[in-house]
């Protein structure tokens, strides 16, 4: 089938565009789709010198010996509490934090504070990590310090296995809330600002106008942001696990990530190691998939 002259004239008309385009379009093929194909380890027995291609096939070897290995449903566990818990608790967080500032008339004000709460986003983790710890040391944390001004005795929160879990999230809190405010705050900015007027003139007071006006406005963003979140429940970062496990807290600490990276990197099983990443992101997908649906019919608004 020839292809008109007047179509292949307009293509041609804005090919900066397409050249333009080619750029993110790369990006995507070459960190997103490539990648795909290592997905073939789970499958085979991986070795250095046959390649991804030369090892034997495994089939489904390896998920079976993921789904026989002993403490695999405490690692899952650990997985999904924590996450859950996390989002349960550091969800609401930025949501209030930009309701919040979008209350506050002093721009420079408004300028600070949000200043203030995004700053800890750029602290690497291991310094995050660095100040749990010395905050809550035995000797010269400030927590214990003002335990023993009290007239209490120091604890030893990090030989607690249970200070783990609470250590984790709030931190991530801390450090997050700030940055995940910035979407809600340009979400507030789009409001019509007729509606704040005529919920004045009926007589509304500042808790209504945020009641009725700006969590309506801004309940799109938050749906599509927790649908978001919900598929991620089993991908949690290993880097701050890792540092904050020890032999005490083991059994809240030890997750899906951090039990790849101790298989995969550390114990160079390569093959195991991609099996349970395949099977996180599955798990994640059908996650994705199944609260996206039920948002679409709840609120008539999702992902696809």
């Amino acid at each position: 089938m020839k292809v008109p002259g007047h179509v292949i004239k307009k293509q041609k008309r804005y090919w900066q565009l397409y050249l333009l385009a080619l750029i993110p379009f790369t990006f995507v093929l070459l960190f997103n789709y490539m990648p795909m194909y290592g997905i073939l380890l789970a499958f085979k027995d991986y070795s250095i010198k046959k390649g991804i291609l030369g090892g034997r096939w495994a089939g489904l070897k390896y998920f079976r010996q993921l789904f026989s290995i002993p403490n695999f449903p405490l690692i899952l566990r650990n997985t999904i509490v924590l996450s859950i818990e996390s989002m349960i608790i550091g969800f609401p967080f930025p949501i209030l934090l930009a309701l919040s500032f979008n209350e506050i008339a002093n721009k420079n004000i408004r300028k600070v504070l949000q200043t203030i709460t995004f700053a800890p986003f750029f602290i690497s983790t291991v310094v995050v990590v660095s100040i749990i710890f010395q905050m809550f040391s035995y000797r010269y944390g400030v927590v214990n310090s003002i335990i023993r001004a009290l007239g209490g005795s120091a604890v030893n929160f990090p030989g607690i296995a249970g200070f783990f879990r609470p250590a984790y999230i709030f931190s991530g809190v801390w450090q997050g809330a700030g940055y995940s405010s910035i979407l809600y705050i340009a979400a507030l900015s789009a409001v019509d600002v007729s509606l704040y007027e005529a919920a004045a003139i009926d007589g509304a007071s500042r808790l209504q106008k945020v009641l009725h006006v700006d969590i309506p406005c801004i309940a799109p963003t938050i749906i599509i942001t927790l649908i978001l979140n919900v598929g991620n429940i089993l991908s949690i970062g290993f880097e701050k696990a890792y540092l904050m496990q020890n032999p005490v807290n083991y059994k809240y600490s030890e997750i899906i990530a951090t039990y790849v990276y101790k298989t995969g990197i550390e114990q160079a099983q390569f093959s195991f190691a991609t099996a349970v990443g395949l099977f996180n992101s599955v798990v994640n997908c059908i996650m994705l998939v199944l609260v996206n649906t039920i948002a679409g019919k709840i609120s008539e608004t999702s992902l696809f």
